[in-house]
């Protein structure tokens, strides 16, 4: 007989974090604070910090600040009015990349709803500055929805990342709750294009999304939304375990156990996933190097995308 599922309360073993090289964690800190750089590792409070800093030595660079335009109740991040943008952050994020010696870096940002492209020129200046002071090094972009705008999309595309990332977060019943100011259709939409330019320009490209559970979805409603990623042609999930920043945030709902991670897993590749990095301390970015790397090594043909026509914004 299966087990009942553990609900909130003492942190289950399964969630132990071990903290390796504390002072090569301490060394990569004093680098993103010279550069004046922000880290999403840190404003996350990432679970992972101590492995990818102390072992891996890689970090998720966030840009444009640390003020978010929008209110997701799981996001530790601030929220406000952001400030200006510093032309001169992308060249200063690859020469991070450089002096960290990455042969894989991950670049996101707040969500930046005052600007008019979201943000997408300073993501495409970003991508092309790691790639001309780190020829062999790729790049994976975490992006917002852009608030449905092809051309902010296809702006990012065109300075070619290696993996194109857009994470959904939860399941559609509850994103009025858990992400107030987003849409699931128009971030699907966004995958749906994103594997559409794919297709036609650029064959190597990895798409991406992820979300969290624990937060009321039931596996029934998860395993849905991985249908609706493959529809959209994604190529890379990753599933991982909600845990409340801090108690104004979201609460738990329960903890999930590894079993359950691991059928989410298998389930995945039997849909077609070339990739599925599912288990309670994965985050986006965990492991992304191996993702793409797994993930390079399968042929998947082209699929048929619905088009989104020619209106340059998705949600009207």
């Amino acid at each position: 007989m299966a087990r009942p599922p553990v609900l909130p309360g003492k942190r289950p073993e399964w969630l132990k974090i071990r903290i390796p090289a504390p002072e090569i964690v301490s060394e990569v800190a004093a680098l993103m604070r010279g550069k004046k750089l922000v880290t999403v590792c840190e404003e996350a409070r990432c679970p992972n910090l101590n492995e990818c800093w102390g072992v891996h030595r890689t970090a998720t660079f966030m840009l444009m600040g640390d003020i978010c335009t929008r209110h997701c109740g799981f996001c530790s991040v601030g929220k406000g009015k952001p400030g200006e943008l510093d032309p001169e952050e992308p060249q200063r994020v690859a020469e991070a990349v450089a002096s960290l010696q990455l042969k894989f870096a991950v670049v996101t940002s707040v969500n930046r709803d005052d600007l008019t492209d979201g943000g997408a020129a300073h993501f495409a200046q970003t991508i092309r500055w790691i790639h001309s002071l780190n020829e062999t090094c790729g790049v994976e972009v975490l992006i917002p929805d852009f608030r449905g705008d092809v051309g902010a999309l296809d702006a990012v595309l065109a300075a070619h990342p290696e993996v194109l990332n857009h994470n959904v977060e939860t399941v559609p019943h509850l994103y009025k709750r858990v992400r107030p100011d987003a849409d699931y259709e128009q971030s699907m939409r966004v995958l749906n294009q994103a594997a559409r330019y794919r297709d036609s320009s650029q064959p190597d490209l990895r798409t991406k999304s992820g979300i969290m559970v624990g937060l009321g979805e039931t596996p029934e409603q998860v395993l849905e939304l991985m249908k609706d990623w493959r529809a959209a042609s994604v190529n890379i999930a990753t599933l991982g375990q909600y845990l409340p920043p801090t108690s104004v945030h979201l609460p738990l709902q329960r903890y999930v156990e590894p079993a359950e991670f691991d059928m989410y897993r298998q389930k995945g590749l039997e849909m077609g996933f070339q990739r599925v990095e599912s288990g309670p301390l994965v985050r986006s970015s965990y492991h992304a190097k191996e993702s793409l790397e797994a993930a390079a090594k399968c042929v998947e043909p082209t699929h048929a995308i619905p088009s989104t026509g020619d209106n340059p914004v998705w949600n009207t």
